[in-house]
C-alpha cells in the first residue's frame, strides 16, 4: 500500500497524488460491459460523467454519437482523462460537480461510476440533491452502485436501504442487474442500476 500524504477525498489534492503516482485501483482501463450494452440499445443522449478520472467511458459515449461531458475537480485526473480521450479531449473539463452547470440543452443522463463511493458518506445527501437538480423529469441516473458496510474508504460502500432512502424522493429505480465483469475492488459488491427522475 502506497504511503500518501493526502488523506481527505474531498480535496482535489487527494486525487492528484493518486493519479500522479499511478495508484488508481478503481480504474479498469476500459468501459465496462453493462454500459456498452446500454449505449448500444439507446439513442444518443446528453450526458454528464462526474468524477470522470481517466474518462474511458467518455470515449465510448462520444464515439457512439452522445453529447457527453466528463468533469473532475482534480487537475491530474483531468490531464489523464484528456490523454485517454484523444480526439475527444475537449469534452474533459476541470470542474466541481457541485458548481458545474450545463450549457444549452438540459442533461438527459448522468453516468455514475465510483463517484458516490469516492466521497465521504456525509456528502451523500448533497450528491443526491445535485443529481436531482441537474436532471429534468424523465432524465436517467445510470451506472454502478457499490454496496458494502466497511466504514473505511474510499471506496465508501452504501447499504441498499440507504441508497433507496437517498434517491426515492426524486427517482424511481427502473433497472437493477448484477455485474459480471467487476474489477477486484468492487467484485461481488456492485450493481448496474438505472434510476429515472420523477416529475
Amino acid at each position: 500500500m502506497a504511503d500518501f500524504l493526502q488523506r481527505d477525498p474531498r480535496s482535489p489534492a487527494f486525487w492528484d497524488e493518486r493519479f500522479e503516482r499511478e495508484f488508481t485501483p478503481w480504474d479498469r482501463g476500459a468501459a465496462p460491459q453493462a454500459l456498452r450494452d446500454f449505449v448500444a440499445a439507446q439513442p444518443p443522449r446528453r450526458c454528464l460523467i462526474p468524477g470522470c478520472g481517466a474518462a474511458h467511458e467518455l470515449v465510448l459515449l462520444a464515439d457512439a454519437g452522445w453529447d457527453v461531458t466528463a468533469i473532475d475537480f482534480a487537475p491530474a485526473a483531468v490531464q489523464k482523462g484528456k490523454a485517454v480521450a484523444g480526439r475527444h479531449a475537449e469534452r474533459v473539463v476541470e470542474a466541481d460537480f457541485f458548481a458545474w452547470q450545463p450549457q444549452g440543452e438540459p442533461l438527459q443522463l448522468i453516468y455514475e461510476r465510483a463517484f458516490l463511493c469516492a466521497l465521504p458518506p456525509a456528502m451523500r445527501p448533497q450528491v443526491a440533491a445535485r443529481w436531482a437538480a441537474l436532471l429534468p423529469a424523465g432524465g436517467l441516473l445510470a451506472g454502478y452502485f457499490f454496496f458494502d458496510n466497511i466504514p473505511k474508504g474510499p471506496p465508501f460502500g452504501i447499504a441498499r436501504s440507504e441508497l433507496e432512502e437517498l434517491l426515492s424522493s426524486h427517482f424511481d429505480c427502473i433497472e437493477d442487474q448484477p455485474v459480471s465483469d467487476s474489477i477486484a475492488v468492487f467484485e461481488g459488491k456492485e450493481r448496474w442500476m438505472i434510476w429515472q427522475r420523477r416529475a
